[in-house]
């Protein structure tokens, strides 16, 4: 099984960071998942009714990744954290998308509680994983843009495995060769706080939230951590 790293150099720039690595293996994405249909029913009613409204670029939460984000040089109102640009997309269009169960379970934990999330189908992963500055030398192919290949720039944050890029601008946007598909039975979620002190509590029930979804629909579930006090995890 592939292990996940925080490079010391990401862990230095930002030493409160916490990753919350959620795994299933066995997972059963084509059956229902009645869980997950209630909590997004539940997040766009709450959101129709004026009682919950999803965070903003004004939420220290997210403000913080805008902020990290133009430390490595990308422009965070063009290229959004993923949960900023969800929980807009919620606000506009009154509903989430439905992709299928495993990514509604975490674009529901990732809104609910203002926290990036993604996953990546560990099939599909090469090599281990860091989370890591890029050298400018990586390809990377979007999420639904098969054909596409970009670079990204030196210095920016990436998640990376040996063959390339996994996520660019650290939680922007995933790659297509690792996305999630109902038919992917090995997966690990991805949870992220800049600010582990603040917001370790959060993170903590936002991946047992998650685990909550994704349990009767898997064989087996873990929880792994990367942050400044463990740079390394061997996920299973």
């Amino acid at each position: 099984m592939p292990a996940f790293s925080l490079d010391p150099a990401v862990a230095d720039a930002f030493p409160d960071t916490l990753v919350a690595l959620v795994t299933a293996t066995g997972l059963r994405g084509r059956e229902a998942w009645p869980a997950t249909t209630a909590a997004l029913e539940d997040l766009e009613q709450q959101l129709a009714d004026g009682a919950w409204h999803p965070a903003d670029e004004s939420h220290p939460r997210i403000e913080a990744w805008h902020t990290a984000y133009r430390s490595f040089g990308t422009n965070p109102r063009r290229t959004r954290p993923s949960v900023d640009a969800l929980g807009r997309r919620l606000a506009k269009r009154g509903a989430l998308p439905r992709i299928n169960p495993a990514v509604d379970s975490y674009n529901a934990v990732s809104v609910r509680h203002g926290l990036p999330a993604g996953a990546f189908d560990l099939d599909h992963v090469t090599g281990d994983v860091a989370v890591r500055h890029a050298d400018g030398t990586e390809s990377f192919t979007p999420l639904g843009e098969p054909d596409t290949v970009e670079h990204p720039r030196p210095g920016e944050i990436v998640y990376a495995d040996t063959a390339g890029v996994l996520t660019r601008h650290w939680n922007h946007r995933d790659a297509h060769r690792t996305r999630v598909t109902e038919g992917s039975e090995h997966v690990v979620f991805i949870l992220e706080t800049l600010h582990a002190t603040r917001d370790g509590a959060l993170l903590e029930a936002a991946a047992d939230e998650l685990r909550g979804l994704l349990s009767p629909h898997a064989d087996r579930t873990a929880v792994h951590h990367l942050g400044r006090g463990q740079l390394r995890a061997a996920v299973v």
